[in-house]
């Protein structure tokens, strides 16, 4: 590998990519001659061209990586750091991406600042756009609803406990504190803790408090974003939230924006540090239309409804902001102590809170979209896991929390799924035998699926490959819908119905 040559081809594609600049470019090519181990650059004929065409930095990461082992500048373990380091080092500085995404922000518009400030994070290779284009995905259309089922290929399984620990778990005893945390910015990484260096950010007020925006290496959807608080702070759901939500709004109204639920169980999977989630994407959720309409004397310009959705979620629409802030805050407000015996839910259990929202905000035009998804974390000896999060029958397909995306009718499943659904596709086609008394023993990869196999195999074997794939994404669609109905807190028969009229009640609201 002519490390030389990396260098001519590394700083072809900052020119074409990255926003390096003319004036620039002599001082970098001495920067990286001098991390390669060179006193003189590369003086023969290259054919460069085709660098600048590349979509992503793929190819010329594995050449630095194969470079960087043959001499002796990283080893396999820290090959991941050692790439993000160069390209960190080719991107533009923190200060440069934030002075030009508000330059373009004035002059082109919201949605050309965040195609700069996601172009950069593509192409310097923090947003994996190769590796997320991998995973599996399909849609499901169930009525007048539809879901949005993803096997994610790059994001390991947690579960509720590990999650939960997070909340008091000793803090300020490591640098950075977390994943979010602002020092992640640049920073280099360890063995513990993914590589920082390419990170790039842009701040911005909310709530009259510093935070700040980055994209996520994982992207579940189109453009996925995470809007950050400068200060590692818990979770926090209150009557404040809808306001901070609708300042991202106003600044990004080209995005949705929400927040996970700050409660275990239903929250997501980081707890310890406050976080939005948003994106360009349109959520199934979002195309919901309102199952029942509601008028308050308190607001007449809102259109207020419980949702046509699988959960139970509160929306209200309307061109005042003030109105939105303040009724959605009366929501949040009404539902932490709202209990009702009869659909289990209980507000707290001694000091214990259970009751949280999970709040979504978006704008269509002059008109904003305010969504709260009502939740509950109890347990009980039926429900060790959580009442309201995924029942025992479907946690062979997820068994992680339930948080905002998903909550919002994308599925993140997790990683094991795509080898485990091939071998059911296989058993199902007659590809492999089956065999019901080797599913029984705890020790086959298979036996948390061997009554979905048995379910499946009840409707007769599949004629070839393809229809036992139609059937295996039929029946794992069907059980993410039925994952979304047990974190309805109101059930959708007589004694939820009755009760969600009861909540709006309370609310002042009177039906339409």
């Amino acid at each position: 590998m002519d490390g030389k040559l990396l260098v001519e081809k590394l700083l072809v594609y900052a020119r074409a990519h990255l926003f390096l600049s003319e004036c620039d470019e002599i001082y970098m090519r001495n920067v990286l001659l001098s991390e390669f181990g060179f006193t003189e650059p590369y003086e023969g004929e290259a054919e460069l061209s085709g660098i600048a065409e590349a979509d992503v930095p793929d190819d010329l990461a594995g050449e630095l990586k194969a470079f960087a082992l043959e001499a002796g500048l990283c080893d396999e373990s820290g090959a991941e750091r050692y790439i993000a380091d160069i390209f960190g080092l080719l991107s533009p500085l923190p200060s440069q991406i934030n002075r030009a995404f508000v330059e373009i922000r004035e002059k082109r518009g919201p949605q050309a600042a965040c195609d700069y400030l996601y172009g950069i994070s593509v192409k310097n290779g923090y947003v994996q756009k190769t590796a997320i284009a991998r995973n599996l995905k399909w849609e499901y259309r169930d009525g007048a609803n539809r879901l949005e089922i993803t096997v994610n290929l790059s994001k390991p399984e947690k579960n509720n406990k590990d999650i939960a620990k997070l909340l008091t778990a000793p803090q300020g005893k490591k640098y950075p504190a977390c994943a979010l945390c602002k020092e992640n910015e640049g920073f280099e990484g360890t063995a513990s803790h993914p590589p920082r260096r390419n990170i790039r950010t842009v701040k911005m007020q909310i709530g009259g408090e510093r935070w700040f925006m980055q994209y996520s290496p994982y992207a579940y959807y189109d453009e996925h974003c995470i809007v950050i608080n400068e200060a590692h702070v818990p979770m926090k759901v209150d009557a404040v939230t809808p306001a901070k939500l609708l300042d991202f709004i106003d600044f990004l109204p080209n995005y949705f924006i929400g927040s996970n639920a700050s409660l275990p169980i239903v929250g997501g999977s980081i707890l310890n540090h406050e976080h939005f989630q948003g994106g360009k994407h349109l959520m199934p959720m979002h195309y919901a239309g309102m199952a029942e309409e509601y008028v308050s004397e308190k607001y007449p310009g809102l259109r207020i409804g419980i949702l046509d959705w699988y959960n139970s979620a509160v929306q209200c629409e309307g061109k005042s902001r003030e109105d939105i802030a303040a009724f959605a805050s009366e929501v949040i407000e009404a539902w932490k102590n709202f209990d009702c015996p009869a659909c289990d839910i209980l507000s707290r259990t001694g000091d214990t809170p259970h009751n949280s929202v999970s709040p979504i905000c978006r704008k269509e035009g002059e008109t904003y979209k305010f969504t709260m998804i009502l939740r509950n974390n109890r347990t009980d000896e039926r429900y060790p896991e959580g009442i309201f999060h995924v029942h025992p029958e479907y946690l062979n397909i997820k068994s992680e929390g339930i948080g905002l995306i998903e909550a919002m009718g994308l599925f993140i499943l997790p990683p094991r799924l795509k080898r485990q659904l091939n071998e059911i596709e296989d058993i199902l086609c007659g590809a492999s035998v089956y065999d019901a008394a080797a599913l029984e023993d705890a020790a086959n990869d298979l036996y948390i699926h061997r009554n979905m196999i048995r379910s499946l195999l009840d409707r007769g074997k599949a004629a070839d490959k393809a229809e036992a794939n139609a059937r295996v994404r039929e029946y794992v669609s069907r059980v993410c819908a039925g994952i979304l109905e047990n974190t309805a807190v109101f059930k959708k028969d007589e004694t939820g119905r009755k009760s969600f009229k009861g909540f709006m009640a309370l609310l002042g609201l009177k039906e339409r």
